[in-house]
């Protein structure tokens, strides 16, 4: 019985060692009924050995996101941000009311010392300084300044004074107190001091007659 010849290849070609592994197949079912093929790996196919080296494991977005600290800094400044810091409340400063008196209803503080003008400040610029501020005190206020009833509230304001204390203003004048008058006094309304005259305040800003 002839034995078949293997087929000639270059032995360095992977088709030779193809072709060899195939004509020792045949030749061993012949003699014993059965075949076992063995591919080396080096004649694996090409495509096959490929396709593992190309299927990395990714991680997740959420992975990426958890475990990158600059993803995990980030989301906590905007945290930061996005929460809105607590308001301020604007500080209450002090209220002026009114009350009857022997020139009808005028302006008095909380404690019921009277309320001036005076006649020579026609703005919201003081001009009583030193002797005159001595005898006639500025109604200071240190937050906004309140208004009690029949007091018209968008008549009060403030203005800067020089040594930077803030007097309160009411239909855009500022105002004072008399040093030597007590509470619930108004003894001292339309008298020329200190350069001008001094007049109580009605609830409507003008001067009381």
């Amino acid at each position: 019985m002839s034995v078949p010849t293997e087929p000639e290849y270059p032995r360095s070609n992977s088709r030779y060692r193809v072709g060899l592994l195939r004509s020792r197949a045949r030749a061993k079912f012949k003699h014993t009924g059965k075949v076992s093929l063995r591919w080396p790996a080096a004649v694996l196919p090409l495509s096959l050995l490929m396709a593992c080296a190309q299927d990395p494991v990714s991680p997740s977005p959420e992975q990426s996101s958890s475990t990158n600290p600059t993803h995990a800094e980030t989301d906590r400044r905007g945290a930061e941000r996005s929460t809105p810091s607590p308001r301020r409340p604007t500080e209450r400063g002090t209220t002026i009311t009114a009350a009857g008196s022997d020139y009808g209803t005028v302006l008095f503080d909380a404690t019921g010392q009277a309320v001036y003008l005076f006649d020579v400040e026609t703005t919201a610029e003081p001009r009583c300084y030193g002797a005159c501020a001595d005898a006639w005190p500025p109604v200071l206020t240190s937050g906004d300044p309140q208004g009690g009833p029949r007091v018209q509230d968008n008549l009060l304001g403030t203005t800067r004074r020089t040594d930077g204390t803030t007097q309160v203003t009411y239909a855009g004048q500022p105002m004072y107190f008399y040093a030597h008058e007590g509470k619930h006094e108004v003894k001292c309304h339309d008298v020329f001091l200190n350069g001008g005259n001094w007049y109580a305040v009605q609830v409507d800003g003008t001067r009381a007659p």
